[in-house]
């Protein structure tokens, strides 16, 4: 249960994989006109980051939901971003985040996660990122050595701003509400991402 809870959180913290080489628009030179019009996504703009602060969020996979909290600031919005786009950059072959015409944004990606197998992510994420938003994620995963983890997997995340970080947490910690915390920096400084505290 308590590998199940940090899996959950990993999950919430980095969106399914949802890594990022490189921002990139939602149409190429060699994708049809038709694809990048005006009523599927607008042009490319910096990804939003969190306030600074406390964040609670609930991510609901089928079968079990997991509620953790997150104190971020301005450095951890840039070093990991509220997809965890510096996690696993270097294992991703493509990457993109668009705003769409409505405001949400599509994050799209193809991450080789070595034994872990290749992950390719698909979501929508909807807010004003100071007050509260929500993601839906889908991924598919093969060639993984653990035969669960195999397959189309979906979640739903809902975070909503708590107000300054608690006394004694530092930026990117993760609680669990178990008793359990870990810090996305330190991860993202372990995965090769280059986060600093």
């Amino acid at each position: 249960m308590i590998r199940r809870a940090v899996c959950l959180a990993l999950c919430a913290a980095t969106a399914l994989a949802g890594c990022s080489r490189k921002q990139e628009g939602a149409a190429s030179a060699d994708q049809p006109a038709a694809q990048a019009s005006a009523s599927a996504v607008v042009a490319p703009a910096t990804p939003p980051k969190r306030k600074p602060g406390l964040w609670v969020q609930t991510m609901t996979i089928p079968g079990m939901t997991q509620k953790s909290s997150i104190c971020t600031d301005a450095a951890v919005e840039d070093a990991v971003g509220f997809w965890g786009q510096q996690m696993t950059r270097d294992r991703c072959a493509r990457s993109s985040i668009t705003r769409n015409a409505d405001g949400s944004w599509t994050v799209e990606s193809q991450c080789d996660m070595g034994s872990g197998g290749v992950t390719t992510t698909k979501g929508v994420a909807r807010g004003d990122f100071n007050t509260a938003y929500s993601m839906t994620m889908e991924s598919s995963t093969v060639g993984a050595g653990a035969a669960h983890m195999n397959g189309v997997h979906k979640m739903t995340l809902q975070a909503t701003w708590q107000g300054p970080c608690p006394a004694g947490a530092k930026p990117g910690d993760i609680d669990l509400g178990n008793g359990m915390k870990i810090n996305m920096m330190d991860m993202a400084a372990a995965s090769g991402g280059g986060a600093k505290k």
